[in-house]
């Protein structure tokens, strides 16, 4: 039998009476749009990502939008983002017309290298969006002491890191800003799309609140105190979040121990896995491994039944979108780009499948990614950027 990459049937099967009783619920209220389902939704997650506030909106994307507008991004202000990530990280600060500028990601977990960081840093960095990439978190500790060093806000693109942990803190509570999206094949996934922002701070939370519903506040709400936009969440979306939510730790659990069983599979393979951080608890959003002549191994998979994905084929420097920004190279996301391949993992994915992928993609695999001249060229980046960074940018703006 063939093994999807995701199988939302069977977690729905596992939740179908309380997702049909909450959606009948709220059919017949005709509440549609906001109201007290969105507000119990809010007030849970927010509670879940241990953070004061969270404020539910239409997508992921819309997420990361709105974190840059209240920040008041304007045109030709640059904003730090991970050269390996989904399109929305990037193309946000390019539709504000804003400036994203990339930086490479670590060899070890393919999130935003740290030591790459500051060199990037100018007098018109307006803010950094690590991104918490298939489920494990940045190293937000350095990221946020060279941000609070330089005066820069962080937002953390937390879209796939539902329920993960640095140092014992969920995301979403680590940064400024912390946007999720719940787009149907996340570890929280919604009917479609919808997506939220949590933060610590209350005057951006009310900022976001009203930036979402055409500018209103709720005590003025036939006066539009700022120039809004419609990224509200329904009470449908709400609803349905509300049911899953209590799962998603349980859920978050079983993802883990099929990435253990997959790791302990590919010991002393050429199967290449990304490395947990001691500090991190991840929520394994996506299964990721390194296979050479990826596309082959690929091919050999789906022919025995076993689909994968490629997050993500083309790194965001590369991007046809932002050809004209003439970015240096970035080595190890161009590598990611050529090698990551993404294994089937979900909750309620047996033992048997996890054994018979690893034992496909293994006999398929029988060389190693060569790693080593991306290690060194990000050995000889990391030695230019100390050479060239300027004084200036070793002191706040």
């Amino acid at each position: 039998m063939a093994i999807p990459l995701l199988d939302l049937k069977q977690q729905y099967a596992s939740i179908r009476d309380e997702v049909l009783r909450v959606t009948e619920e709220v059919y017949a209220s005709q509440m549609f749009i906001l109201g007290k389902r969105v507000d119990d939704f809010e007030r849970d997650f927010a509670a879940y990502c241990q953070a004061p506030h969270a404020i539910g909106l239409s997508s992921g994307t819309d997420a990361l939008l709105i974190a840059l507008m209240v920040l008041d991004l304007a045109p030709g202000d640059e904003v730090i983002v991970p050269a390996y990530s989904f399109f929305a990280t990037a193309g946000v600060v390019d539709r504000l017309r804003g400036v994203p500028v990339f930086v490479d990601v670590d060899l070890a977990d393919y999130n935003l290298d740290p030591a790459l960081l500051e060199a990037r840093i100018t007098p018109r960095t307006k803010a950094i969006i690590p991104v918490h990439l298939y489920g494990q978190t940045a190293p937000m500790d350095e990221i946020n002491r060279i941000a609070a060093r330089h005066g820069i806000a962080v937002i953390e693109d937390a879209a796939q890191a539902h329920g993960a942990t640095w140092r014992g803190r969920r995301a979403g509570g680590l940064g400024d800003i912390g946007c999720f999206s719940f787009y149907p094949s996340k570890n929280l996934g919604a009917l479609g799309d919808a997506g939220a922002v949590t933060t610590n701070r209350t005057d951006i939370a009310e900022r976001i609140r009203s930036l979402s519903n055409h500018g209103r506040i709720p005590t003025l709400p036939d006066r539009h105190i700022l120039q809004g936009h419609n990224h509200r969440l329904d009470a449908l979306q709400a609803a349905l979040l509300s049911v899953k939510l209590p799962h998603l730790d349980r859920w978050n659990r079983a993802r883990t121990r099929i990435a253990d069983r997959y790791r302990e599979h590919f010991l002393d393979s050429a199967v290449d896995t990304i490395a947990i951080s001691p500090a991190a608890v991840s929520s394994h959003h996506l299964a990721v491994v390194l296979v050479d002549d990826r596309d082959e191994v690929r091919h050999g998979l789906n022919s025995q039944g076993i689909r994968t994905g490629v997050h993500y084929a083309v790194p965001c420097h590369l991007q046809p979108a932002f050809a004209a920004l003439q970015q240096a190279p970035m080595p190890v996301a161009e590598l990611a780009a050529d090698c990551i391949l993404s294994l089937p993992i979900f909750p309620h994915m047996t033992t048997t499948q996890v054994d018979r992928v690893a034992a496909a993609i293994k006999a398929l695999a029988q060389t190693r990614v060569p790693i080593g001249a991306a290690a060194a060229s990000v050995a000889t980046a990391i030695s230019s950027s100390m050479v060239a960074a300027s004084p200036l940018l070793e002191q706040p703006k």
